[in-house]
């Protein structure tokens, strides 16, 4: 990627292996198809081998599927060396897996509070550690995917707030700390996406109700395909940042501004809402969150 692709003639990604994390459905899938459309060989790892199987066998370039967990330390690098193995060094690694819950702090479920930390924070470090060997080794480029939640945390999300806040400061300290080297970190800050994660979370009033409360841009559900091209392009150019839409890089000018605006909303709304019924608990949201749910059960011990 980068300047030897520009004097060649030959797209950045042509050839080149890249890595998606969350690659069975949702953006992950979308992400891992565009790639392959740019030439890319993708690994796309995650839970559910027949949905990953099913998406890599789409793509019109070499493609591997890899099950996983990206919270296991030892099945994180078992999942790089068969990458690397079948596959070649990995140039490019997007920190895509992500699970969220919704409902009030002070009732929630302590184990599944902090699994959502631990997918969506820990698994990108984890995916960090194991590929940036090979990253270090072609010079490559690692993207964090994160959220508009990662500055502009809000009520009865508090795992998923604090794990994009996570995400956010991790990338930025990965990127100090690997530039010298000639590996490129850059973080993709997504608004909401067309996925079935979003769809189930609209399906409980009380988080449907504080989106409707967002200013109209905010409150836009944006296509798979549009989100999945932008995070492609941070990729190929290896952008520091990505804003999807681009108007939220205007709210990082602001976001010191957010909490209390978000406090004031939430203190009319949240008693307006509760007196229509209790504030209950989502469990994980989506197929992902359920597939997550499903591997840990399934796992010995789980």
């Amino acid at each position: 990627m980068g300047e030897s692709a520009r004097r060649t003639g030959r797209r950045p990604l042509e050839g080149r292996v890249a890595v998606v994390t969350g690659a069975a459905r949702g953006v992950g899938a979308a992400l891992a198809r565009d790639l392959a459309g740019r030439g890319a060989h993708v690994a796309l790892l995650g839970h559910g081998r027949e949905r990953l199987e099913r998406v890599a066998a789409e793509l019109p370039t070499p493609a591997l599927a890899v099950e996983a967990d990206v919270t296991d330390d030892d099945g994180m690098a078992e999942a790089a060396r068969e990458v690397r193995e079948r596959l070649g060094p990995v140039s490019a690694v997007a920190a895509n897996a992500g699970i969220a819950e919704g409902g009030p702090f002070v009732s929630s479920d302590p184990a599944l509070w902090r699994r959502v930390i631990d997918v969506n924070l820990t698994g990108s470090a984890v995916t960090a550690r194991v590929f940036l060997p090979d990253l270090l080794r072609t010079r490559g480029y690692f993207l964090q995917v994160a959220s508009l939640a990662s500055f502009g945390s809000a009520p009865m999300m508090s795992a998923y707030c604090a794990s994009k806040a996570g995400v956010e400061a991790f990338a930025h300290s990965l990127r100090a700390e690997m530039a010298y080297q000639g590996v490129g970190v850059g973080i993709g800050y997504l608004n909401w996406t067309d996925t079935d994660m979003i769809r189930d979370a609209d399906r409980y009033p009380v988080l449907r109700e504080l989106r409707g409360h967002m200013p109209p841009p905010a409150r836009r559900i944006y296509p798979v395909t549009t989100v999945a091209g932008r995070l492609a392009d941070a990729v190929e150019h290896r952008r520091t940042t990505v804003y999807i839409p681009a108007w939220l890089r205007a709210v990082q000018a602001v976001r010191a501004a957010m909490p209390a605006v978000v406090t004031a909303v939430s203190r009319h709304e949240l008693p307006r809402l509760e007196r229509t019924g209790p504030l209950t608990h989502t469990g994980p949201l989506g197929a992902g969150g359920a597939a997550d749910h499903a591997a840990r059960s399934a796992a010995p011990g789980g």
